[in-house]
């Protein structure tokens, strides 16, 4: 089974923990407001269906329920467990479970790994437990999940005792309890159904990843909105953002947390670059996920999903009674690509000579002129969609679509327009009373007050059309590749990469100055020289390079340099001689990297060289192994990427061999295993169509 691929049934073990038909409450409360006491207030009133075991001591009856004094005096062996003690007992606790036969625990005991090493240790033989036993644990440090549908609400969160779930096709999954519950309060406040949520805490056993999984599989839920922190079990969450993307279903995921990988001991240039944030980013995209950049925003898309139309080739057009509101409409769809075309020329003579003062290219400003003939709405917005095909449509009213005066002609004649077209997407950005945005969203409308925001999630919805219409291609398949036991010199690096099929610069090894001065004859003028060791990867940082030799006398003069510099910066280094090449002039530089991440394996990356990657860090990163349609989508992602295709009067470069380069690379890094930490190429040097790209450089990196 390809890996991110998942059966139907993969996550089907968490279903005691989403639909149990009888629960034992480890440590119940008869105090309907402590920790061990709300899930049995909440379930009984919201008429959960299933069997509520009170197990607590002291006490014969809880919550007006009969209560056992342990584990072992239950009448019944319970298919889940809400476990809420100390940690010191609920170790013990769980194991009695497990004996019991008890299929699922809701652990919301805290002090665990959060808290010491101690804790972590106990978190551990969790974990084993779970492994050994098949019993699924949520948590610990959970505040557990709900589901309103069943009246399932094993948890103690407060954010129940102001708002309720409502009726709706969004599940939430969060790691943070206090964050879940508050996207979910949030949601509540506007309108959004969230029936689902679920807080994995420490996830000593079930992850993120499971959990978004399970969700997919569930008929009643169509988007899934996620906060996470980390992740764990990867392979469990590339197969359930996998499933999701068969099904159709948007994950939309908030990801605190952007720091880099390796700071502050990166060896490689391909390291220091390649952040584990932007590798998340880059996993999400692979896969058709969404990410939002904060918490509204991940409501935004949310809210808009839930429409489940997602225009693959998404245009926008704008129709709006404020020239600055289109001006900024503009600006947004521009920062994040989402194509704004202009109306056909026809088109915009025809509303010209229908409203003279108006601007009819896109966006299109019907100006306040409407509010004196309503019927221009339904002519502007018909025109705009028969003319101008766009898929995506946002109309800015403002205060105007909150009139009582004024409101009810234009719903009605947007509600006409949108029968005649209900394949496309629409928006409103209108400041009105809750009951007409309800009217409003009753007619298929999306409602934002702010125009910026309906913009981004309807670019948001387009991407994820794109996703959901392409088809996943199958990896390359993976030679085999023999790693020596210890990183390389920069020539045994090439010989490497060489019998993987990517092409080097020639160049050859000289250990004397004659040898040197040979070498320059065989391959012709001008050279490069470089020292060769193993121990001195990035020669550039204590003048090891030397550039543009043009005679005999430079590079004799260059090999004694390199060596007397040597001795000064690195004087236990172990040389290997030096390396001449032949200086190629006139070629784009690139860089090529992989590096491995220690979620998802191998990463590689691309990116041009110079101030492209060093100042505005114009790179792309795709997990390994791909294939070359793969790696020119890469290529043209970058900003630069016009300089490849002959910008400005330039040559084309070869992109189909600079493509079959990063295509290699990918499959030699992921069949290299996990010895191989990272590898430079840089710079990659392009030639013109037809004349083939080289590496000039090459580290790799080896761990043991």
């Amino acid at each position: 089974m390809p890996e991110g691929s998942a059966p139907a049934d993969a996550f089907a073990s968490l279903r005691p923990l989403f639909a149990p038909r009888s629960v034992a409450i480890i440590g119940a409360s008869a105090d309907p407001t402590r920790i061990g006491g709300r899930p049995i207030a909440a379930m009984r009133a919201a008429g959960f269906k299933g069997t509520l075991l009170p197990v607590n001591p002291n006490r014969a009856e809880v919550q007006g329920l009969p209560a056992w004094p342990s584990i072992s005096a239950l009448p019944a062996v319970p298919e889940a467990a809400i476990v809420a003690i100390p940690a010191t007992l609920a170790e013990a606790a769980v194991a009695e479970l497990v004996a019991l036969g008890v299929r699922a625990v809701i652990l919301f005991s805290a002090g665990f790994a959060e808290v010491d090493e101690a804790g972590a240790a106990a978190q551990a033989r969790l974990a084993a437990i779970a492994q050994r036993s098949g019993l699924r644990i949520l948590g610990p440090n959970t505040l557990g999940l709900f589901d309103a549908r069943i009246g399932w609400f094993p948890t103690f969160t407060a954010s129940l005792d102001s708002f309720r779930p409502l009726p709706g096709r969004i599940g939430i999954a969060s790691q943070s309890g206090a964050f879940g519950t508050h996207i979910f309060s949030v949601a509540a406040e506007r309108g959004l159904g969230t029936p689902v949520c679920v807080a994995t805490g420490n996830e000593a056993d079930v992850t993120l990843g499971e959990v978004i999984g399970f969700l997919v599989a569930d008929p009643g839920i169509d988007v899934i909105a996620v906060c996470a922190e980390g992740i764990r079990k990867p392979h469990a969450f590339l197969a359930a953002l996998a499933a999701a993307r068969a099904a159709r279903k948007p994950v939309i995921m908030l990801k605190v947390g952007r720091s880099r990988l390796g700071s502050g001991a990166a060896r490689s240039h391909t390291a220091a670059i390649a952040g584990d944030d932007r590798v998340f980013s880059a996993v999400l995209e692979e896969h058709g996920a969404i990410r939002a950049a904060h918490a509204e925003q991940l409501l935004d898309f949310a809210y808009a999903a839930t429409r489940r139309i997602y225009p693959a080739a998404n245009t926008l057009g704008a129709l709006t009674i404020s020239g600055g509101a289109g001006v900024l409409i503009a600006d947004v769809a521009e920062s994040l690509g989402l194509p704004l075309p202009p109306l056909p020329a026809a088109a915009q003579a025809a509303l010209k000579s229908a409203l003279p003062f108006s601007a009819p290219a896109n966006p299109v400003d019907c100006t306040a002129q409407v509010l004196n003939e309503p019927v221009l709405i339904g002519r502007f917005a018909e025109t705009m969609l028969a003319e101008g095909g766009y898929r995506s449509i946002l109309a800015f009213f403002s205060q105007t679509g909150g009139s009582p005066a004024l409101a009810p002609a234009l719903r009605a004649a947007l509600a006409a327009v949108r029968a005649r077209y209900p394949d496309r997407l629409y928006a409103l950005s209108v400041i009105a009373s809750p009951e007409r945005v309800r009217a409003y969203e009753s007619d298929g409308f999306l409602v934002y007050s702010e125009p910026a925001r309906a913009v981004a999630a309807l670019d948001a919805m387009g991407r994820i059309g794109v996703a959901f219409s392409s088809i996943p291609t199958a990896p390359p398949p993976l030679p085999p590749v023999f790693l020596p036991p210890a990183t390389p010199n920069e020539a045994a690096a090439k010989h490497l990469l060489a019998e993987a099929g990517i092409a080097i610069v020639p160049e050859r090894i000289a250990r004397t100055a004659d040898e040197a001065a040979a070498a320059a004859v065989s391959l012709g003028y001008p050279v490069v020289m470089k020292i060769l060791s193993p121990d001195i990867l990035h020669k550039s940082e204590i003048g090891g390079v030397l550039l543009g030799l043009a005679d005999e006398a430079a590079v004799r003069s260059a090999y004694v340099t390199l060596l007397a510099r040597v001795a000064v910066a690195a004087p236990a280094a172990r040389l290997d001689g030096v390396l001449l090449a032949r200086q190629i002039d006139g070629a784009i530089e690139c860089i090529l990297g992989i590096k491995r991440d220690p979620d998802f394996g191998p990463i590689a990356l691309f990116g041009l060289g110079g101030i492209f990657v060093e100042i505005l860090e114009d790179l792309v990163l795709h997990r390994c192994p791909f294939g070359e349609e793969t790696a020119r989508r890469m290529i043209g992602a970058t900003r630069a990427a016009p300089l490849l295709s002959g910008a400005r009067g330039r040559k084309p470069a070869d992109v189909t061999a600079l493509a079959a380069m990063l295509s290699r690379l990918s499959v030699f890094a992921a069949a290299a295993g996990e010895r191989l930490s990272a590898i430079d190429l840089n710079p990659v040097l392009v030639l013109g169509e037809g004349e083939g790209a080289y590496a000039a450089d090459a580290v790799i990196e080896l761990e043991g």
